[in-house]
């Protein structure tokens, strides 16, 4: 944890000895009375959190909050919905990354039991996300959805947005070469969306809706990656290019 984040009706109370953050606050970066750590409000500022007192029970903290942070980048992700631990690695580092959604889609070719997973069931993916914030010092949180059809979120994006779907077997040209939205004279990036299929890769139907809907089929290379490598390092790719590294 880089950053120790707290949700806004967290900071008010006592913090738990039970909880996690309670142990690395202790444990792991040592703090005593008096002593400040790096914190933040999910989707506010960051800070510096003062531990005021350590009680048998809990700690008592204090806050002094600075700015707000910038917005996420514009880029939105469109996951074939993996398996759970693949997923949980999407939303940690994806978020760790800054991008502004991701949306984990129902494919043709993916395993339908993938969704009824327990990471599922209830809010539990969100702590992947406070993971992935805190670890980037970072405290934004990126819009996500699960079980949603294909054809339902590229439906709903943004006419102006530049889509881009990765595609090992049929992409026309290497994800470095793609057209990028810039930002000459100061104007807003649009959208970047880039879309992956699940392990078995997208169905001959997905690649005709996508590319109906306006994307281009791009690759990564001749390696074939795992979904979670592939998700950093497209990421990573059209971050640097668009400067926001």
């Amino acid at each position: 944890m880089n950053l120790i984040l707290f949700e806004p009706d967290e900071i008010a109370h006592p913090l738990a000895r039970s909880d996690p953050r309670a142990g690395h606050l202790l444990r792991v970066l040592r703090r005593r009375e008096g002593d400040t750590f790096d914190a933040g409000l999910v989707n506010g500022p960051r800070g510096k959190g003062t531990l005021t007192a350590i009680g048998p029970d809990a700690l008592t903290l204090a806050f002094a909050w600075d700015a707000a942070p910038p917005p996420l980048d514009p880029i939105t992700l469109i996951i074939g919905l993996p398996r759970p631990q693949t997923a949980r690695d999407i939303l940690r580092d994806a978020t760790s990354l800054g991008v502004a959604a991701m949306h984990f889609v129902a494919t043709d070719k993916g395993e339908p039991g993938y969704g009824r997973s327990t990471l599922w069931a209830g809010d539990g993916w969100r702590r992947h996300l406070i993971s992935g914030a805190g670890q980037a010092f970072a405290t934004r949180l990126p819009e996500v959805t699960h079980g949603r059809s294909l054809l339902e979120i590229i439906g709903g994006l943004p006419d102006r947005a530049i889509r881009v779907a990765l595609d090992h077997y049929e992409a026309s040209e290497a994800l470095t070469r793609c057209r990028l939205p810039d930002d000459t004279a100061g104007a807003p990036r649009p959208e970047l969306v880039l879309a992956f299929g699940p392990e078995r890769g997208w169905s001959n139907a997905e690649r005709a809706a996508l590319r109906g809907a306006g994307f281009v089929l791009a690759h990564l290379g001749s390696r074939v990656l795992r979904t979670e490598t592939a998700v950093v390092a497209a990421v990573a790719l059209v971050k640097a290019r668009l400067g926001l590294m």
